[in-house]
Order: structure tokens, then C-alpha cells, then sequence
């Protein structure tokens, strides 16, 4: 590996490690922002949310950025947006700013994240290195979930829950420094205009169909207000695809979706987006608030899943030389389905194990995905990295964000943090985890279906699945 590669492995890796970790460790501290800003279930979930609409919405527009005006540049450009944003979360003095320096957050995120893969890809060619270094961004996203909840406890117990945030700021200060003096510049010799119509569509919809999924577990599904916001939302996602289709430079090319690979990523990405991970924040405040356990023991529950978790990831590259993605993406999402399923047996009166086993599952399953979705979303042209980066990044992240929405509006807003009615609470987290298996187990059959049955270069851009009978 050469300096350079080095280099910009770090600086992907530490980058990726903070906007991750801002989801994960955010999950742990959710109980103590109640108390302390007066905050309700339906308040803490868009602390979650707002983030993560935020980076999935805008992260296609931030790749287009990227890719016509440099992607470091735009890389050194969200480093200072999230370390700066991240000092405001942490001086926020209301659930409500909190939630608006998230935004802002999400925004410097997406910057980021739209040029994490397209980085790699520059200065790692296919074969082996690239397989190396994919293998070590899956494993950091892996790694990033499962530890966060650990360092957030420890951070809510010992200082505060103000320094989940404070602690992007050194690790932001060393991104930039690593970004600025060593990483190269590479951008599109073609770039493609910005969809300005296709941004504001994906925006609306997306925030009308979150919007009415949050506002659902307040009033319930009935309520005009959750009807009216899902139809619009659902309205300008129909736009969007309209849009999509007509533009001559579209934020996302529907046509990369003929590519099987490409679509089975995606598909992958959303799916376990929506059905694991966006359960982390209600299991971290099901540990707490129902089973009694501290911020720290909370987190520590998930360090045996999160060693398991790197184990798989780091495991990933050599094991994808002779198992084609097919196989691999399918046994992931298996393992978390079957995870999430263990978990319902999750009671009022059971003791901290009874999670253990399914997180340790789940964790394996997304040991195995990460990596595999990583390179399959990089089977296009290298010119197009940054656009590939920017779909694949828009698909883990809007999963996320429909996901918590989701599931949460399975959970009564009365059983929310303070624990009005204990008996309600775990019966819609079991809800909730079931609705989530059903989520993976879906993905793992259209990923199967759309990743064909051969195998070529898994983790280089020659991979081709089964031909489509479609010309």
C-alpha cells in the first residue's frame, strides 16, 4: 500500500467513523438529552432523524458537487461543517436547536459521506488492494454502529451526554489536517449539472413520508395531518422518479439500475438500514429505561456483537475470492433476520441477555453485507464513482431515517422516555423488531433475485450478474 493509499484510507475511515458514530453513540445518550432538555419519544426521534434526512436527502446533490468541483474539496468542506455543527449540538440549550444543529450536521455528513467511496476508488485500483481497503470501510461502518452505544455510554456517564458531540471536534481537527496536506484532488472530467428539481422532489418526499410515520405514533394513522403528509410525500416521490426520467443530467440515473449489481446494493443498504439499524435507538432505550441498566452497561451489552462484527468485516475480502456476492449478501441478511427475530423475546421482566443472542447474530449478518454492498456499488465507470458513492450513501441513509420513523410509530408515544406504561413500550419494540425481520428478510429475497447467480471479480468493476432477457 502506498503513502497516498494509506492516507486516504485514514482519512475516509475517520471520517466515516465520525458521522457513523453520530447516529450510534446519539442512541446511548437519548435518555439523559430527555431529561435534561425536557424532550418526549416523538422530540428524540427527530434528534435521530433530522441527521439523517438531512445527509440521505442532499448526499446525491453533495456526490454531483464533488464530482464537477473537486471531491477533496468538497471532503474538507463537510469535515468543517460537522465539527463545527458538532459544537453546536453540544451548546444547544433546547430539543429544538439540538435538532437544528443536527440538520446542519447531517449536511456537513453528507458532504462527506457523497465522496467516501469515490476517494477510495481514486487511488485504489480493482483487485485485491481495492478488496483490502473496501473491507476496512465496511468493517469501519460495522464497527462504528456496534461500538457507538459503548462510547456514548461511557461518555454520557462519566462527562455528560454534551461530549457524544464535543468529541467530533478533535477527531474533525485531525481529518482536516490529514485531508489538506495529503490527500489528492480528482473530480469528473464530465461533470453532470445539479438536478435542482430532482433535489427538492427527493427532499419533499422523503421529509413528507418521515414527517407522517413520526407524526403517526402520536395520533395515529388516522389523524387528516398523518394522511395528508404521507400521500404528499408519496405524491413527490412519484414526481421524483418523473423527474428523473426526463431531466437530461438526473441527480440519479435510473438507468444504473439495469445493472444488477448496482440495484442489489442499493437494495441491500435500504433494507438493513430500515430493519437493524434503525433499531438500535429504541433497544438502547428499552436497556435503560425498562431493564434498569446504566448508560455504560447499555453500551456494553453490544461489545460482544461488535467484536464479531470486525471479525466478519475484516474476514469479508479473502472469503469473497471464492464465495460469489449472491451467497455472501444473503447469509448476511439472513443472519439479521434471524437476529432481529431472537430479540422478540424481549420481556419487561427479562435480564440484559436476552438481546445478546440476536445482537451477536445481526452483527455477523452485517459483518458480511457492508463490505460486499460496498464494492458492488462501485461496479460503474471510475468517472462515475462519485455518483455511485452518492446513491449507495442515499440508500443507507434514507433507510435509516424511513426506518426509525417506521418502527417507531409501532411504539406508543406514551411508552416513550420516563416509561408511562412499561407492558406498551416492550410490546411495540417486539412490534417494531418483528416488522424489521420482515424488512431484511425481504431485502435478502430481492437481493438474491437481482444478483443472479455468477460471479465475476466481486470486488472489482468487472462484475456482471445474470443477463436480463430485457434489450
Amino acid at each position: 500500500m502506498t503513502t497516498l493509499q494509506r492516507w486516504t484510507l485514514t482519512a475516509v475511515c475517520l471520517a466515516t467513523a465520525m458521522l457513523m458514530l453520530d447516529i450510534a453513540v446519539v442512541a446511548t445518550a437519548l435518555p439523559d438529552i430527555a431529561a435534561d432538555l425536557r424532550a418526549d419519544l416523538h422530540g428524540l426521534k427527530w434528534v435521530i432523524d433530522a441527521y439523517t434526512l438531512a445527509l440521505g436527502g442532499v448526499v446525491l446533490t453533495a456526490g454531483s458537487l464533488a464530482d464537477r468541483l473537486g471531491r477533496r474539496r468538497l471532503f474538507v468542506a463537510g469535515l468543517l461543517v460537522f465539527t463545527a455543527s458538532s459544537l453546536a449540538c453540544a451548546l444547544a440549550p433546547s430539543i429544538g436547536a439540538l435538532i437544528a444543529a443536527r440538520a446542519v450536521q447531517g449536511l456537513g455528513a453528507a458532504l462527506m459521506f457523497a465522496v467516501s467511496l469515490a476517494l477510495i476508488a481514486d487511488v485504489f485500483a480493482p483487485g485485491k488492494a481495492r478488496a483490502t481497503a473496501l473491507a476496512a470501510y465496511g468493517a469501519t461502518i460495522g464497527a462504528s454502529f456496534a461500538i457507538g452505544p459503548f462510547v456514548g455510554g461511557v461518555l454520557t456517564t462519566t462527562l455528560g451526554w454534551t461530549w457524544v458531540f464535543l468529541l467530533n471536534l478533535p477527531l474533525g481537527c485531525i481529518g482536516l489536517a490529514i485531508a489538506t496536506r495529503k490527500l489528492r484532488e480528482s473530480r469528473d472530467p464530465v461533470p453532470r449539472r445539479v438536478d435542482v428539481p430532482g433535489q427538492i422532489t427527493l427532499m419533499l418526499a422523503l421529509l413528507g413520508i418521515v414527517f407522517g410515520l413520526l407524526n403517526a405514533a402520536d395520533d395515529g394513522w388516522s389523524e387528516p395531518l398523518t394522511l395528508v403528509t404521507l400521500l404528499g410525500g408519496g405524491v413527490f416521490a412519484v414526481a421524483f422518479v418523473l423527474i428523473e426520467l426526463r431531466v437530461r443530467e438526473p441527480m440519479v440515473p435510473l438507468a444504473m439500475f439495469a445493472q444488477r449489481p448496482f440495484a442489489g446494493a442499493q437494495v441491500t443498504a435500504i433494507t438493513i438500514s430500515a430493519g437493524l439499524y434503525a433499531m438500535l435507538a429504541y433497544l438502547m432505550i428499552y436497556l435503560q429505561q425498562i431493564l434498569g441498566l446504566s448508560a455504560i452497561e447499555a453500551g456494553l451489552v453490544l461489545v460482544p456483537a461488535t467484536l464479531l462484527n470486525l471479525a466478519v468485516a475484516g474476514a469479508s475480502a479473502p472469503l469473497a475470492a471464492r464465495v460469489s456476492p449472491r451467497v455472501i449478501i444473503a447469509a448476511g441478511l439472513a443472519c439479521a433476520t434471524a437476529g432481529l427475530v431472537l430479540m422478540t423475546s424481549a420481556g419487561v421482566d427479562s435480564g440484559w441477555t436476552v438481546v445478546l443472542p440476536g445482537l451477536c447474530l445481526a452483527n455477523i449478518g452485517a459483518g458480511l453485507v457492508n463490505p460486499a454492498i460496498g464494492a458492488l456499488s462501485l461496479s460503474v465507470p471510475a468517472e462515475r464513482s462519485g455518483l455511485a458513492s452518492g446513491i449507495h450513501d442515499t440508500a443507507r441513509q434514507s433507510g435509516l431515517a424511513l426506518g426509525v420513523a417506521a418502527l417507531g410509530a409501532l411504539i406508543p408515544i406514551g411508552g416513550g422516555v420516563g416509561i408511562a406504561d412499561p407492558v406498551a413500550f416492550v410490546d411495540g419494540v417486539r412490534d417494531a423488531l418483528w416488522v424489521g425481520a420482515a424488512v431484511t428478510a425481504f431485502g435478502a429475497l430481492v437481493a438474491t433475485a437481482l444478483l443472479g447467480e455468477r460471479r465475476y471479480g466481486f470486488f472489482g468493476a468487472t462484475y456482471t450478474s445474470r443477463p436480463s432477457s430485457r434489450r
